[in-house]
């Protein structure tokens, strides 16, 4: 052909054989991601046969992460973010050391130079963006206190990671031992990259908060279904790649501010919506540009580095993070589910291994490796995901020590001493205080109803205490947390949270407690719904089938007042 289509090329082949090898994973009980990256092993150039043009894929993989973070943002506000701050700021730093440290203790027992063993601890250190969300979303739990913390935990490894990329080219010589540090330019470059950051953040909070709803607004006024869905992609990759040029902040986190601005607009739900297709498409591109970088021949040449390294993604950083969480005083669950979340790398991985390699720090089989570690890690994070909540079982079964954690003294996981006798008494427990457990809260407030609200989140807690609220930290799913909220005494159980996986846990607890208890779950699962139903578990209302009921019944009640047209 006389023109390039090097980019169909690439985008047919890419989703093509991704939708078959997905397929196959599938039907083999393996996660998709798996067949998608197994596609991206085939069309790369270590593999025989077609090779896309891993250029044009990496770029294809970058809009999906935006479009991801995009999507994170229009669902997280910045209260949010603020209220997982006093875990995520500590936990982010204190991981990122740890696996750093073990990173570059390995890389010099393999006898490389300091420039390359730290590129390699820091490449390591970072989870990837687009595995972390797809993992969190697939179990539904994106929305609930355990995905923020996860969220809140990645956004600060972003911007910790903004500031490495920026230090790490003026740091190279130094670094590889051929020259001195300029310390002048160096707290110059810190000191225009902190005032970039700052600039970025406080113009998307101050200024865009108000702006891009309004230009939102303005679309949706057209009555134009493309105008709104090319606005709302316009706005993602435009901000994304805006934040970079003008701000030197990562495309990732220049899409998750993108979206919280957004969030602002009384259309952001149906702006998630309208973007859902594109993000799921791009993110399956991701996958399968990271495979087109893999060479298979790694494993077979360094089975046991590739093995070290797997074993620093996947087991270094869990325990560095789940110890942490633990040390915060959250319950194991939230310490497992964070540190599943964190058990991988991806982008900002390659892109130090690749500037590493620029610099003359990190030696050739220093990228081969982290991709060997990113692709394993991948691959496995699902299988991880799955074993937490059996993992659980068995830690709590089997270990003295673990059920002494669960059970420590914290003064938030039980209701302090002074609780007035009107809250343990015929209260609502209510299980989640985010967007809809905070909506009921404030009603029940309201008509002088006592309740007493049940919350992972540590931070969200000891707020609602110093506004003279009832609130107890813990995992509802646990017995001894519903006991602690006085759930024998209830007469309602409110399951606000999102998080379904262990509803039937809540359930069973408060009906063995309080067998006349009435029981009321939010699920946006049809299925679930159903499966609820027809377990008896108490009254279900469903997001969606919600929704329509009341827009049916605005309209009929409109269209009974109103004048009745005779054509």
């Amino acid at each position: 052909m006389p023109h390039s289509v090097s980019l169909i090329s690439t985008i047919a082949a890419g989703l093509g054989l991704a939708l078959i090898f997905g397929f196959l994973a599938a039907r083999l009980k393996l996660p998709s991601l798996v067949g998608y990256l197994f596609a991206g092993v085939l069309i790369g150039p270590f593999t025989p046969g077609f090779v896309a043009d891993a250029a044009i894929a990496s770029q294809l993989a970058e809009i999906g992460v935006m479009l991801l973070m995009f999507g994170v943002g229009l669902h997280f506000s910045l209260d949010d973010l603020l209220a997982v701050r006093k875990i995520a700021v500590p936990g982010a730093v204190v991981q990122m050391t740890v696996a750093i440290a073990l990173g570059m203790g390995l890389a010099h027992w393999w006898g490389w130079n300091l420039g390359g063993a730290l590129v390699f601890g820091l490449s390591l250190s970072v989870a990837s963006t687009v595995v972390l969300l797809r993992a969190l979303e697939s179990r539904g739990v994106l929305d609930s206190a355990n995905g923020r913390i996860a969220v809140g935990w990645l956004v600060v490894e972003d911007l910790a990671m903004v500031l490495v990329l920026v230090l790490l080219p003026p740091l190279g010589s130094w670094l590889s031992g051929k020259a001195g540090v300029d310390v002048n330019m160096l707290w110059k470059t810190l000191g225009i990259t902190l005032l970039q950051v700052g600039g970025f953040v406080a113009l998307m909070l101050v200024v865009g908060r108000r702006f891009f709803p309004w230009v939102l607004w303005q679309v949706q006024r057209t009555g134009s279904r493309e105008l709104f869905t090319l606005c709302v992609v316009a706005a993602a990759v435009g901000i994304a790649y805006g934040a970079t040029a003008l701000f030197g902040v990562s495309f990732a986190l220049g899409a998750f501010f993108a979206g919280m601005v957004m969030r602002e607009s009384e259309f952001s739900h149906r702006a998630a919506e309208e973007s859902l297709p594109l993000r799921d498409a791009f993110a399956v591109l991701f996958f399968v540009s990271v495979g087109m970088l893999f060479d298979p021949w790694v494993i077979v040449e360094r089975p046991l580095q590739v093995l070290a390294v797997v074993a620093i993604i996947v087991v270094g950083k869990s325990l560095a993070a789940a110890a942490l969480v633990l040390a915060f005083r959250y319950p194991l669950n939230t310490a497992l589910t964070v540190s599943a979340s964190l058990a991988q790398i991806g982008e900002f991985s390659f892109i130090l291994v690749a500037m590493g390699a620029s610099l003359g720090l990190l030696p050739p089989e220093g990228q081969s490796l982290v991709l060997a570690g990113a692709l394993i890690s991948i691959a496995l994070n699902q299988l991880v995901f799955k074993s937490v909540e059996p993992l659980q079982r068995w830690i709590l079964a089997r270990s003295p020590l673990a059920r002494k954690l669960e059970a420590r003294d914290d003064p938030t996981a039980e209701l302090p001493a002074s609780t007035e006798e009107r809250y343990l008494s015929r209260q609502v427990v209510l299980v989640g205080y985010g967007r809809v457990g905070r909506r009921i809260a404030d009603a029940l407030a309201a008509q002088h109803l006592p309740f007493v609200v049940v919350e992972q989140n540590r931070e969200v807690v000891e707020r609602l205490r110093t506004q003279g609220l009832m609130a107890v930290s813990g995992d509802a799913a646990e017995p001894v947390v519903l006991a602690q909220a006085h759930i024998a005494n209830a007469r309602m159980l409110v399951v606000a949270t999102p998080d379904t996986l262990n509803v039937r846990q809540m359930i069973n607890t408060a009906r063995t407690l309080n067998p006349e208890i009435e029981i009321v779950v939010r699920t946006h699962n049809e299925a679930e719904a159903k499966l609820l139903e027809s377990e008896n578990a108490g009254k279900i209302f469903l997001g969606e089938e919600e929704l329509a009921q009341s827009m049916t019944r605005h309209v009929l009640e409109r269209s009974a007042v109103a004048p009745h047209i005779v054509p």
